[in-house]
């Protein structure tokens, strides 16, 4: 019997969403076939089986979110006793017989408490407490064994209210017999209202002054509402962009680029190749942002909050914001310093793709230094975008437009570019942000410029 956990994905994530099942229980699997799609905040992966047999059991459905090292499948493989039950070899002082019962959660080994005599067999079911996977979560985070937690919710759940009570009582229960847990389930009844405001309490707890989030009101009371879980990659921009706007003292700093000449050596260059690549203002902007990031390292850096030190990075791999139709994710188009316009221009093609596929790997939205949004192609004069934390500026793209100019003293039409950066104010000021922006101007409304560049 092989028992196939979840493995670790990388990038700090713990756990991911089923998409895609190819397998179902009694059925056969070869080595390296395709075994399960998970999403995770990152991106969805296909994952193939590690061995070949015969699928005893999956553990959960499409929608549900698995753990890093849950047990997902069970595979027998050949020489196995049969589906379903495994019985190891006699050891001498212990032998056991393995019976799988799925259970919501995870599926774990269980060692028996008493070794049996040699030559005899225990029978051990393994079975998981039943509880939410937020639930699950919350216990992970203060270092809870969730299994550990008296349950009181219906079929012995165990509630978030079960786990916030274990910890404030910071020891593992007593074993109680059966008519002494009674009591433990019949606490008194609280209303709705109370328990949400209850549950907000406990989440809000927090050191910034006047932060008070107030329980949400009832939206049924008003009209038809829907809900819908926040998960994957919706979750983790929402925790990203929680986390920038908390900890980054952010400023906008707003100009236009001049970029009718580079208008017009793209269009040409682009009817003369076929459009493969199809050259797009974006691959110009992010080797005109490589050149000004040259100039101004300060944009490509972090900041080391703890040991109160800027990170500077002697490297130059730009993020590229791609809308995927189930959140943002970035891309990062990797050494731009190195690469050529033409270059650039098909690898954001094929990251583009990909994310809309979704079909990008986690590494390939790893070691960003600096971000480029462009919601010009969508809509939209100009916005102020949030900076990819741990980065410490963004840029933004509005839309590119013919606008009436004075140059000269004269009234012409020209080709209007707005872009904003977004940036850390802890370790630039807003002069570091003109000199770095009017460089990228001076770039993008040369073409020759950029050329040099490459």
């Amino acid at each position: 019997m092989y028992e196939f956990k979840l493995p670790d994905l990388g990038e700090g994530i713990h756990e991911g969403e089923i998409l895609k099942w190819y397998v179902k229980s009694g059925e056969a699997i070869k080595e390296d076939e395709p075994l399960v799609d998970v999403e995770t905040d990152k991106a969805a992966v296909t994952i193939p089986s590690p061995k070949g047999g015969t699928v005893l059991t999956t553990a959960g459905k499409v929608g549900d979110t698995v753990s890093v090292g849950q047990v997902m499948v069970v595979i027998a493989e050949e020489g196995d006793t049969r589906p379903g039950e495994v019985q190891a070899p006699p050891v001498a002082g212990k032998a056991e017989t393995v019976v799988l019962r799925p259970t919501p959660g995870t599926v774990e080994t269980v060692e028996p408490q008493v070794q049996p005599a040699p030559g005899t067999i225990e029978t051990v079911v393994l079975e998981a407490v039943p509880a939410a996977p937020a639930t699950r979560r919350l216990a992970r985070e203060m270092a809870i064994d969730v299994n550990k937690v008296p349950p009181t919710g219906p079929g012995g759940r165990v509630t978030y209210d079960d786990v916030m009570a274990f910890a404030k009582g910071g020891k593992e229960p007593v074993a109680a017999a059966p008519a002494e847990a009674a009591p433990v389930a019949e606490a008194p009844a609280t209303s709705a209202p109370a328990r949400a405001e209850a549950e907000y309490a406990a989440h809000a707890a927090s050191a910034i002054p006047f932060l008070d989030i107030e329980p949400l009101p009832d939206f049924a009371e008003f009209g038809p509402i829907e809900k819908e879980p926040l998960r994957s990659i919706r979750r983790r921009v929402a925790h990203k962009m929680v986390t920038s706007h908390i900890l980054i003292a952010d400023v906008a700093h707003m100009d236009e680029a001049d970029v009718t000449l580079l208008e017009e050596f793209r269009r040409k260059e682009n009817g003369r190749r076929g459009g493969i690549p199809h050259l797009t203002l974006l691959a110009f902007l992010v080797k005109a942002v490589t050149a000004g990031l040259k100039e101004a390292r300060s944009f490509n850096a972090s900041l080391d909050p703890f040991n109160e030190e800027i990170i500077y990075k002697k490297y130059y791999n730009i993020g590229v914001a791609v809308d995927s139709g189930k959140g943002l994710v970035v891309p990062v188009i990797r050494d731009t310093d190195r690469k050529s316009i033409i270059q650039i221009a098909t690898e954001i093609e094929g990251v583009a793709a990909r994310a809309r596929d979704g079909k990008l790997e986690v590494g390939e939205m790893r070691g960003g230094t600096f971000t480029i949004t462009n919601i010009g192609p969508i809509g939209g004069t100009s916005f102020i975008p949030a900076i990819n934390y741990p980065e410490v500026a963004i840029l933004g793209m509005g839309r590119a437009q013919e606008k009436p100019v004075v140059r000269d003293g004269q009234i012409v039409i020209r080709t209007i570019l707005p872009l904003t950066l977004t940036f850390d104010h802890r370790i630039a000021d807003g002069a570091d942000a003109a000199r770095f922006v009017t460089e990228m101007v001076r770039h993008l409304a040369d073409p020759n410029l950029l050329l040099l560049e490459t």
